[in-house]
């Protein structure tokens, strides 16, 4: 695999649009599109308020009334860090009740890959779960098709842990605290998830990224 080639950032740039996006596709992703009230669900019968949860979690008060209101959408450091919270499997917060199991061997065919995003709606990420039946691990394996422009500055949190990216197509543009990498297909990146860090496309066509997160 080729190294990873040091760019310049670029400024941070606010997603917009996410109740369009949420009118779009309710009714092609209702898991995703239930994700506030599962976050309120869950937050009350843990009987924390949101301040309490913000304790656990890292996250801002605001960000996260935003995120139960449907006003913000989450990254994937953001739903780890509070699927670890809640004490439940992310399969648990973003998709179906019935989806997690306690297998030892845990297979996931590419039809049934769960999405937690959509992509080319905006700057959203796009993100596919490859073990989202599997309730209780020790890694959370995606598919990403970042955004062609960074998140919000905002919405980027670090998480306990570390991270692994395999970019399968495309170019990406990668920040991990203060440095920028771009890599290309058949790069990779790997790097403690407790620094600041997000990524978005850079090539021409669509970008398809391996995240692997270990916590």
């Amino acid at each position: 695999m080729g190294a990873a080639k040091g760019v310049s950032g670029g400024p941070a740039r606010r997603n917009g649009g996410f109740r369009a996006f949420l009118s779009v596709v309710s009714a092609i992703f209702p898991p995703m599109i239930d994700l506030p009230h599962r976050l309120r669900a869950l937050r009350r019968q843990q009987s924390l308020s949101l301040e309490q949860l913000g304790e656990r979690t890292g996250l801002t008060k605001s960000y996260l009334s935003k995120l139960e209101r449907g006003l913000s959408e989450p990254s994937i450091s953001t739903v780890l860090r509070l699927a670890e919270a809640y004490g439940v499997g992310v399969s648990q917060l973003v998709g179906g009740d019935g989806a997690a199991q306690d297998e030892v061997v845990s297979l996931v065919r590419v039809a049934d890959r769960e999405a937690l995003q959509r992509r080319d709606l905006g700057n959203e990420y796009h993100y596919e779960s490859l073990a989202g039946r599997r309730k209780v691990k020790a890694m959370e394996p995606f598919i990403v098709h970042p955004p062609r422009e960074f998140p919000d500055a905002a919405a980027v949190f670090p998480h306990p842990g570390e991270e692994f990216l395999l970019v399968l197509k495309g170019a990406i543009e990668v920040q991990v605290g203060e440095r920028a990498f771009r890599l290309d297909a058949g790069d990779s990146l790997y790097f403690d998830s407790e620094l600041p860090h997000r990524m978005r496309t850079v090539s021409r066509g669509a970008a398809e990224v391996l995240v692997v997160a270990a916590h």
